[in-house]
């Protein structure tokens, strides 16, 4: 693994945090839990696709095949940390984070995972 892919990683852990505050802060006013867990889906898709178009011209990827490379690890990465940090940290039960893969009850963080792994390679295609 490149160096520089994990750290540009990092910065969609603050992207993320401050997406789930708007949810908890802002959206949960005006929607209820699964509205804004959607609202925050979106949300979160859209400040992240932001930031993978600034940063892929600085990562300098060679093939699209690197831009997968990036895409999957950045994907593990985001995995690893929401069950590390969620069930370790804050201490929410194993059922509590598998809830939100539920598409079938309107869960969207499937999809947000499938963006993070995505958005790589779309960005680096764009940019060829």
């Amino acid at each position: 693994m490149k160096i520089k892919y994990f750290l540009s990683w990092l910065p969609g852990i603050v992207i993320a945090i401050g997406n789930g505050s708007l949810r908890q802060f802002v959206y949960t006013l005006y929607f209820n839990e699964l509205g804004a867990h959607q609202l925050s889906a979106l949300s979160f898709i859209i400040l992240f696709g932001i930031y993978v178009r600034l940063i892929i011209p600085r990562l300098k990827l060679g093939s699209p095949a690197e831009a997968i490379y990036v895409g999957v690890l950045w994907l593990s990465l985001t995995i690893i940390f929401e069950f590390v940090f969620g069930h370790f940290v804050m201490n929410h039960p194993w059922e509590v984070l598998f809830h939100d893969y539920n598409l079938l009850s309107g869960r969207l963080w499937v999809i947000v995972l499938l963006w993070t792994a995505i958005s790589p390679y779309l960005f680096f295609r764009l940019r060829s």
